[in-house]
């Protein structure tokens, strides 16, 4: 089934990244890891690094406040506060709730999305949708995580992840701007090539679990590498075929930040040339929820997307969950 939307536009946008820097360098300094290998493999040369007293929804406030100062609005003109993360600061209430508390957006509805590192995508369909359907007027949508809460420092997994939030506000657009389409999937017999075993319901908390270090997350590597390079090319040619258009049509891709080699596997199967692939993991590496929304920001900050570009995002994360979705920016 087509996945068409309407009448929804980004009109601001917003990110934030924690000063604390851990350079490929000094990594190799605390684990068995070479840094050239890490930018040669994975296109990171450093990542940030939230500090100890800093939270989630800290890195989710600062971003949004800056996508609504970016587009102009009120704290009270926000109707919907949206915060995409898998690393939310308490299983209860939702990071929403804390952001929400922390901006002072009492007249907004909050609530979070867990959908890892397509957590962003998924967010920005939901809000599209209530703007569509004429529910809510003006909507905050974040993805921020601070996976170095749940990294084990001392494995070579370690290089992957970095700490940091985007925002965008999402809001009605004519008929001729703004989304035009998405394509989400989820496939959860893939559940265990990403995860992080305790903390929840089926593996409390407990000194077996703690011992073990099962709150850190444990990746299959080899695996997201090869499902990635087959969702994601469907996901983008079924979006695509969606709109009518056809990957020549597309002036930049703003996708999920994996690795450099998954996007440069991407963009040769779909026939995009890669200098239209934007990406920053060199400077924050894997932000997961914050990826897509921290890129975005910065490339609109540079005015580097101009009115009537079509954008074409993508993502593909842990559930498995992965899709695509296409802009024409105003």
């Amino acid at each position: 089934m087509q996945q068409i939307v309407r009448r929804a536009k980004i009109i601001g946008t917003g990110s934030y990244v924690p000063d604390q820097v851990y350079t490929n360098e000094y990594l190799e300094t605390t684990i068995n890891t070479n840094a050239k290998w890490i930018y040669n493999s994975l296109g990171i040369k450093e990542r940030r690094i939230a500090d100890k007293d800093q939270a989630t929804s800290d890195l989710a406030w600062q971003a949004g406040l800056r996508a609504i100062e970016n587009a102009n609005l009120h704290i009270n003109d926000i109707d919907l506060i949206i915060v995409a993360t898998s690393t939310p600061d308490r299983l209860a209430p939702s990071t929403a709730c804390f952001v929400q508390d922390k901006l002072k957006a009492y007249n907004a509805v909050a609530f979070d999305i867990a959908a890892v590192c397509s957590g962003f995508l998924y967010a920005m369909s939901v809000a599209s949708q209530y703007i569509a359907s004429d529910v809510y007027q003006n909507i905050l949508v974040i993805g921020a995580d601070t996976f170095s809460k749940i990294t084990d420092w001392n494995r070579r997994d370690a290089v992957f992840f970095g700490d940091g939030a985007g925002a965008a506000i999402v809001s009605q657009a004519n008929p001729n701007e703004g989304f035009l389409a998405y394509r989400l999937y989820s496939d959860g017999r893939g559940k265990e090539n990403f995860t992080v075993p305790a903390g929840g319901s089926a593996m409390p908390c407990d000194s077996t679990t703690l011992e073990n270090g099962l709150h850190y997350f444990k990746m299959n590597g080899k695996e997201v590498f090869n499902t990635a390079i087959k969702v994601l090319p469907k996901a983008i040619n079924q979006v695509l075929a969606d709109t009518g258009l056809t990957v020549n049509d597309v002036d930049f891709m703003i996708p999920h930040q994996p690795s450099v080699n998954i996007l440069k596997k991407t963009a040769e199967i779909i026939g995009l040339p890669f200098e239209k692939v934007m990406t920053n993991m060199d400077k924050y590496a894997n932000t997961s929820g914050g990826t897509i929304p921290i890129l975005m920001d910065e490339l609109n900050k540079k005015s580097i997307l101009k009115p009537g570009h079509i954008i074409l995002f993508a993502a593909v994360g842990s559930g498995w969950t992965y899709g695509a979705a296409i802009i024409k920016w105003s």
